[in-house]
């Protein structure tokens, strides 16, 4: 993992997430986030209501749940004078969740100066791993 030293959050993790919250729809699908820093990221999302018509978790939804935390993530890695967007994003879905909770974790693989690659290993209840997905962001200055 590379380091940007011009990106500096103002804030903790934790504070950060409660000053700007995770947005409308991580809202809707019941994303909690538990765990926020620039090292890991880590929340939470029901599988009820966030499935398809098999009764399976949808794969839409745990790409919600790593955006979320990979864009928040790069955002706090930005600081408040950029802004970070995403530009790629993907994910491997490898299991199904049917009940109970997903829970993700997001690493950071790179830290630059213009661009951030988070990956986000979501787990269900049993701890097996259901999807991993990669993002990718630009950061930008505010303007």
């Amino acid at each position: 993992m590379t380091e940007n030293s011009e990106a500096t959050p103002t804030t903790d993790g934790m504070e950060y997430v409660r000053a700007r919250g995770a947005g409308a729809l991580a809202e809707k699908m019941g994303i909690t986030i538990t765990e926020f820093s620039l090292e890991r990221a880590v929340a939470t999302m029901p599988v009820e209501g966030n499935t398809q018509p098999a009764m399976l978790m949808h794969g839409g939804a745990y790409v919600v749940l790593g955006e979320t935390l990979g864009s928040m993530s790069a955002n706090l890695y930005a600081g408040h004078e950029r802004l970070a967007v995403g530009i790629d994003i993907n994910a491997t879905h490898t299991a199904s969740a049917t009940e109970g909770v997903v829970t993700g974790v997001c690493t950071p693989i790179h830290l630059g100066r213009s661009l951030t690659v988070h990956e986000i290993v979501i787990t269900n209840e049993q701890g097996r791993r259901c999807s991993t997905v990669r993002i990718t962001n630009l950061i930008k200055d505010r303007s």
